[in-house]
């Protein structure tokens, strides 16, 4: 049996697809380990999960609401993603070397654990939780490309001593990609790019006064709005239009809002349910559409049990992601900052409309989610690689 390591960042969306593939690994059998924030982990991941800590930045991570574009690019690598991976390091290399993994598993933006198994001569894999990078959004921006080259240069110096050599987003052993061609598209892709398809995996109980009864108690098409866990500095204005809009259809659709920073004004109409925390892929399950900032966590739940997307992108891979869902037919995208109740309420009503397609289309990309198998087929990926005898870098060969 193998032993593997995941290295993740303190970011929900980037530890959920990992929790579904270490499940399916530890189900067979394996041994799994986690490098990351302990609290998140095990909250999500369940308490009894084995995680060796790795620190945050002394300033902590917190980014401004109103970056967006090229400046919300550079402040995500430059003032987060960086310095989270000199802050991490550190508990990366310890858990490594005390571990003694077969296989580490990185997340895409947490970077110090490709540089630091790298330059420890162990065999790593890249976990993309978004399929953002793999359309090389940077092709078109050659000085903005060039920038990131220095910078990785920069901070692999300091983690490594400058030892290695490999794009710490691309591991050349192997990239889980967690989407499929149904959304992708017609991209093309190196040969170690895996498409697995979304991991989706039942998670540990949070609160259970979810009132499921309120939803029974109607027959109307339920639609849930949600801006994930780390978009509170922005969504205020976003969020109390939706419930004003969806407030204002109530004799059509009813409504469940997660509202995790208590940003929305009350009151507001009976047929909206606004609260801090919902059971997700539970809700899915029942849901008619979601309204979403497009993240790609929240976009492939929402495809895997074919429902369709009103996508309304804030930064970083979200306007991409949006971009996808628009063409392949499963959704209505909205601009962030115009997003009003009117407009909120045509695209909604929009992707519940039969005649147009949405829930079709969306159907049809969990379909292709399904038949790729999830974190099934991510977990055989990793099985494979662990068991291959001549795997360039693995343990000095």
């Amino acid at each position: 049996m193998g032993r593997f390591l995941f290295v993740v960042p303190p970011l929900v969306g980037h530890v959920n697809p990992a929790v579904g593939t270490a499940a399916a690994l530890a189900a067979r059998g394996h041994d799994i380990a986690w490098a990351g924030h302990p609290e998140l982990v095990r909250g999500l991941a369940g308490a009894d999960a084995v995680v060796f800590p790795c620190a945050l930045p002394e300033d902590g991570l917190s980014r401004p609401a109103g970056l967006k574009g090229p400046a919300a690019f550079q402040f995500l690598w430059e003032s987060f993603l960086v310095p989270l991976a000199d802050a991490m390091a550190p508990g990366v290399r310890a858990a490594i070397e005390a571990y003694d993994p077969d296989l580490v598993v990185c997340d895409q933006q947490a970077v110090a654990g490709a540089l630091v198994a790298e330059s420890l001569g162990r065999p790593w894999v890249t976990s993309a939780t978004t399929s953002a990078e793999l359309v090389d959004p940077l092709a078109g921006m050659p000085k903005v490309a060039a920038w990131l080259d220095g910078l990785l240069a920069e901070l692999r110096r300091r983690i490594t001593g400058g030892a290695g050599a490999a794009d710490p987003r691309f591991s050349p052993h192997g990239v889980l990609a967690y989407t499929t061609r149904a959304v992708l598209g017609p991209v093309e892709l190196p040969d170690r790019v895996w498409l697995v398809g979304p991991s989706v995996a039942a998670r540990p109980a949070g609160p259970d006064d979810f009132p499921w009864e309120w939803l029974d108690a109607s027959a109307l098409p339920t639609v849930l709005v949600s801006l994930g866990t780390a978009n509170n500095d922005a969504g205020a204005r976003f969020l109390n239009a939706a419930a004003e809009a969806l407030g204002g259809m109530a004799d059509r659709v009813r409504a469940v809002l997660v509202d995790p920073g208590g940003v929305v004004e009350h009151p507001v109409a009976e047929s909206v349910l606004v609260r801090r925390y919902v059971p997700q892929l539970a809700l899915l399950e029942r849901l008619d559409a979601v309204v979403c900032h497009a993240g790609h966590n929240t976009v492939c739940e929402a495809l895997w049990h074919g429902v369709p997307l009103v996508v309304a992108p804030i930064r970083d891979d979200q306007p991409i992601v949006a971009a996808q869902v628009v063409d392949a037919g499963a959704g209505v995208r909205l601009r962030f900052g115009r997003a009003d109740a009117a407009r909120i309420g045509a695209a909604v009503e929009a992707v519940l409309d039969p005649a147009q397609g949405h829930r079709k289309a969306a159907e049809a990309v969990g379909e292709s989610f399904r038949a790729a198998g999830g974190s099934e087929s991510a977990a055989d990926r990793l099985e494979t690689l662990t068991a291959e005898s001549a795997v360039p870098g693995v343990r000095g060969s």
